[in-house]
Protein backbone atom coordinates (compact mmCIF):
# COMPACT_ATOMS: atom_id res chain seq x y z
CA UNK A 1 0.00 0.00 0.00
CA UNK A 2 1.15 2.93 -0.94
CA UNK A 3 1.27 6.04 1.99
CA UNK A 4 -0.96 9.05 1.87
CA UNK A 5 1.14 11.62 3.67
CA UNK A 6 4.83 11.48 5.24
CA UNK A 7 5.89 13.00 8.43
CA UNK A 8 9.58 13.83 8.60
CA UNK A 9 12.17 13.87 11.52
CA UNK A 10 13.66 17.37 11.52
CA UNK A 11 17.17 17.52 13.66
CA UNK A 12 20.14 15.08 11.33
CA UNK A 13 16.65 14.84 8.45
CA UNK A 14 15.62 18.04 6.80
CA UNK A 15 18.46 20.16 9.12
CA UNK A 16 21.73 19.34 9.63
CA UNK A 17 23.16 18.94 13.03
CA UNK A 18 26.81 18.80 12.53
CA UNK A 19 26.63 22.41 10.70
CA UNK A 20 27.25 23.87 14.24
CA UNK A 21 30.47 22.31 13.70
CA UNK A 22 32.01 25.31 11.52
CA UNK A 23 31.30 27.92 14.36
CA UNK A 24 32.61 25.36 16.90
CA UNK A 25 35.91 25.54 14.76
CA UNK A 26 36.37 28.98 14.39
CA UNK A 27 35.44 29.00 18.31
CA UNK A 28 37.21 26.31 19.78
CA UNK A 29 40.09 25.43 16.20
CA UNK A 30 40.56 21.99 16.43
CA UNK A 31 37.30 20.74 18.07
CA UNK A 32 35.03 21.74 16.30
CA UNK A 33 33.85 18.58 15.10
CA UNK A 34 34.33 16.85 17.91
CA UNK A 35 32.29 18.91 20.11
CA UNK A 36 29.35 19.07 17.47
CA UNK A 37 28.87 15.25 17.84
CA UNK A 38 29.53 14.97 21.09
CA UNK A 39 27.18 17.56 21.69
CA UNK A 40 24.61 16.04 19.48
CA UNK A 41 25.13 12.51 21.53
CA UNK A 42 24.96 14.11 24.79
CA UNK A 43 21.47 15.34 23.75
CA UNK A 44 19.83 12.67 22.50
CA UNK A 45 21.24 10.66 25.82
CA UNK A 46 19.59 13.18 28.02
CA UNK A 47 16.27 12.87 25.70
CA UNK A 48 16.45 9.29 26.63
CA UNK A 49 17.29 9.50 30.06
CA UNK A 50 14.36 12.23 30.96
CA UNK A 51 11.68 10.08 29.39
CA UNK A 52 12.51 6.88 30.95
CA UNK A 53 12.61 8.64 34.24
CA UNK A 54 9.47 10.93 33.53
CA UNK A 55 11.76 14.20 34.11
CA UNK A 56 10.51 16.28 30.67
CA UNK A 57 12.89 19.33 30.21
CA UNK A 58 12.03 20.95 26.68
CA UNK A 59 13.92 20.29 24.05
CA UNK A 60 16.08 23.72 23.49
CA UNK A 61 16.93 23.23 27.30
CA UNK A 62 18.12 19.64 26.76
CA UNK A 63 19.83 20.58 23.39
CA UNK A 64 21.87 23.82 25.90
CA UNK A 65 22.84 20.88 28.77
CA UNK A 66 24.19 18.57 25.75
CA UNK A 67 26.53 21.47 24.95
CA UNK A 68 27.64 22.06 28.13
CA UNK A 69 28.19 18.84 28.79
CA UNK A 70 30.45 18.03 25.62
CA UNK A 71 32.53 21.48 26.32
CA UNK A 72 33.20 19.97 29.99
CA UNK A 73 34.09 16.85 28.24
CA UNK A 74 36.07 18.75 26.06
CA UNK A 75 37.79 20.88 28.42
CA UNK A 76 36.85 23.88 26.13
CA UNK A 77 36.75 27.26 27.98
CA UNK A 78 32.80 27.78 27.12
CA UNK A 79 31.95 31.19 28.20
CA UNK A 80 27.95 32.76 27.73
CA UNK A 81 29.37 34.34 24.69
CA UNK A 82 30.15 31.39 22.86
CA UNK A 83 27.39 29.71 24.46
CA UNK A 84 25.05 31.91 23.21
CA UNK A 85 26.38 32.52 19.73
CA UNK A 86 26.20 28.17 19.39
CA UNK A 87 22.78 27.90 20.80
CA UNK A 88 21.96 30.26 18.27
CA UNK A 89 23.56 28.79 15.32
CA UNK A 90 21.27 25.85 16.30
CA UNK A 91 18.07 27.65 15.78
CA UNK A 92 19.61 28.02 11.75
CA UNK A 93 20.73 24.76 11.15
CA UNK A 94 21.51 24.45 7.61
CA UNK A 95 19.20 22.24 5.20
CA UNK A 96 20.78 19.35 3.20
CA UNK A 97 20.77 20.62 -0.23
CA UNK A 98 18.17 18.22 -1.56
CA UNK A 99 15.29 19.06 0.41
CA UNK A 100 13.84 21.99 -1.17
CA UNK A 101 13.49 20.51 -4.02
CA UNK A 102 11.96 17.34 -2.70
CA UNK A 103 9.62 18.88 -0.70
CA UNK A 104 8.72 21.25 -3.60
CA UNK A 105 8.09 18.31 -5.76
CA UNK A 106 6.00 16.67 -2.74
CA UNK A 107 3.88 19.46 -2.49
CA UNK A 108 3.39 19.62 -6.66
CA UNK A 109 2.42 15.77 -6.68
CA UNK A 110 -0.35 16.90 -3.56
CA UNK A 111 1.40 14.83 -1.49
CA UNK A 112 0.64 16.02 2.21
CA UNK A 113 4.24 16.55 3.86
CA UNK A 114 4.65 17.95 7.67
CA UNK A 115 6.99 17.26 10.72
CA UNK A 116 7.31 15.18 13.63
CA UNK A 117 9.85 15.70 16.26
CA UNK A 118 11.33 16.05 19.53
CA UNK A 119 11.70 20.05 18.71
CA UNK A 120 9.99 22.42 20.82
CA UNK A 121 7.00 24.50 18.40
CA UNK A 122 9.38 28.07 18.29
CA UNK A 123 12.63 26.18 17.58
CA UNK A 124 10.90 24.12 15.00
CA UNK A 125 8.68 27.17 13.62
CA UNK A 126 12.32 29.40 13.25
CA UNK A 127 14.16 26.46 11.19
CA UNK A 128 11.37 26.15 8.92
CA UNK A 129 11.52 29.67 8.28
CA UNK A 130 14.95 29.86 8.56
CA UNK A 131 15.40 27.34 5.65
CA UNK A 132 12.89 28.59 3.35
CA UNK A 133 10.25 25.40 3.96
CA UNK A 134 7.40 27.73 4.92
CA UNK A 135 4.15 26.17 3.24
CA UNK A 136 5.90 23.38 2.49
CA UNK A 137 5.33 21.52 5.78
CA UNK A 138 1.97 21.10 7.63
CA UNK A 139 1.30 19.97 10.18
CA UNK A 140 4.77 20.64 12.38
CA UNK A 141 4.24 18.26 15.54
CA UNK A 142 6.16 18.71 18.58
CA UNK A 143 6.58 16.28 21.28
CA UNK A 144 5.89 18.98 23.67
CA UNK A 145 2.59 18.95 23.98
CA UNK A 146 3.05 14.92 25.29
CA UNK A 147 6.04 16.06 27.15
CA UNK A 148 7.53 12.10 26.01
CA UNK A 149 10.59 11.92 23.36
CA UNK A 150 11.23 9.99 20.48
CA UNK A 151 11.18 6.79 20.53
CA UNK A 152 8.46 6.58 23.31
CA UNK A 153 4.98 5.66 21.66
CA UNK A 154 3.28 8.60 22.89
CA UNK A 155 6.11 10.96 20.88
CA UNK A 156 4.66 8.80 17.62
CA UNK A 157 1.12 7.94 18.20
CA UNK A 158 0.75 12.31 17.25
CA UNK A 159 1.57 11.62 13.46
CA UNK A 160 -2.19 9.70 13.27
CA UNK A 161 -4.00 11.84 15.49
CA UNK A 162 -3.26 14.93 13.47
CA UNK A 163 -3.22 13.47 9.83
CA UNK A 164 -6.70 11.22 11.09
CA UNK A 165 -4.78 8.21 9.22
CA UNK A 166 -3.26 4.83 10.37
CA UNK A 167 0.69 4.77 11.31
CA UNK A 168 1.00 2.46 8.04
CA UNK A 169 -0.49 4.83 6.20
CA UNK A 170 1.90 7.46 6.67
CA UNK A 171 5.85 7.63 6.04
CA UNK A 172 8.08 8.41 8.08
CA UNK A 173 11.60 9.76 7.05
CA UNK A 174 14.47 9.91 9.35
CA UNK A 175 17.82 10.25 9.38
CA UNK A 176 18.37 8.32 12.78
CA UNK A 177 18.64 4.37 12.88
CA UNK A 178 16.84 4.46 16.01
CA UNK A 179 14.16 6.98 14.83
CA UNK A 180 13.15 5.13 11.74
CA UNK A 181 13.42 1.87 14.24
CA UNK A 182 11.32 3.58 16.65
CA UNK A 183 8.73 4.65 14.22
CA UNK A 184 8.82 0.97 12.51
CA UNK A 185 7.53 -0.42 15.54
CA UNK A 186 5.44 2.05 15.97
CA UNK A 187 3.46 0.90 13.14
CA UNK A 188 4.61 3.60 10.54
CA UNK A 189 5.85 3.13 6.78
CA UNK A 190 9.14 4.14 7.18
CA UNK A 191 11.92 5.74 4.96
CA UNK A 192 15.83 5.32 7.02
CA UNK A 193 18.12 7.54 4.86
CA UNK A 194 21.37 6.56 5.50
CA UNK A 195 23.29 9.75 4.19
CA UNK A 196 26.65 8.23 5.78
CA UNK A 197 26.45 4.62 5.58
CA UNK A 198 26.17 3.34 8.95
CA UNK A 199 25.25 -0.13 10.18
CA UNK A 200 21.72 -1.27 10.93
CA UNK A 201 20.80 -0.82 14.34
CA UNK A 202 21.24 -4.68 15.41
CA UNK A 203 17.65 -5.06 17.07
CA UNK A 204 15.88 -7.85 15.09
CA UNK A 205 13.80 -4.92 13.26
CA UNK A 206 14.61 -3.16 9.84
CA UNK A 207 12.87 0.03 8.39
CA UNK A 208 10.51 -0.74 5.41
CA UNK A 209 13.30 0.79 2.81
CA UNK A 210 16.68 2.46 3.54
CA UNK A 211 17.96 4.93 1.00
CA UNK A 212 21.13 7.62 0.66
CA UNK A 213 18.98 11.18 0.17
CA UNK A 214 15.88 12.97 0.65
CA UNK A 215 15.16 12.10 -3.11
CA UNK A 216 14.66 8.51 -1.92
CA UNK A 217 10.70 9.99 -0.51
CA UNK A 218 9.81 10.37 -3.80
CA UNK A 219 9.95 6.65 -4.48
CA UNK A 220 7.04 6.31 -2.50
CA UNK A 221 4.85 8.83 -4.18
CA UNK A 222 5.08 8.19 -8.07
CA UNK A 223 3.73 10.73 -10.56
CA UNK A 224 -0.29 10.17 -11.29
Amino acid sequence: MNPKAVLFDAYGTLFDVYSVGLLAEQLFPGHGDRLSQLWRDKQIDYTRLLTLSGRYRPFWDVTRDGLRFAALRLGLPLDAMAEDRLMNQYRHLSAFPENAGVLAELKKRRVCTGILSNGDPEMLAVAVKSAGFEGLLDPVISVHGVQRFKTDAAAYALGPQALGLAAREILFVSSNGWDAIGATWFGYTTLWVNRAGAPLEQLGTEPTRTGSSLRDVLDFFPIP
